[in-house]
């Protein structure tokens, strides 16, 4: 009995481990490693868009304050 349930938890962490490789081979795989490079790409050029539109906000506030319109 005590066998058995040893073969059981080796069994369990086996699978586990296989798992564990798996997703780690995916994660840093040459496609893993494309859609992050590609997400960060993403988040980079979605803040910069946000500062340009800020400034441009901040411009017009300040010509309008100066009375300079173009």
């Amino acid at each position: 009995m005590k066998r058995i349930i040893w073969m059981a938890a080796g069994v369990a962490i086996g699978v586990l481990a296989v798992r564990k490789l798996t997703e780690a081979k995916e994660t840093f795989g040459p496609q893993g490693l494309n859609r992050a490079v590609g997400s960060l790409a993403d988040s980079i050029a979605n803040f910069a868009d946000a500062v340009r539109d800020g400034m441009q906000e901040r411009e017009a506030d300040l010509r309008a304050a100066l009375g300079v319109d173009n």
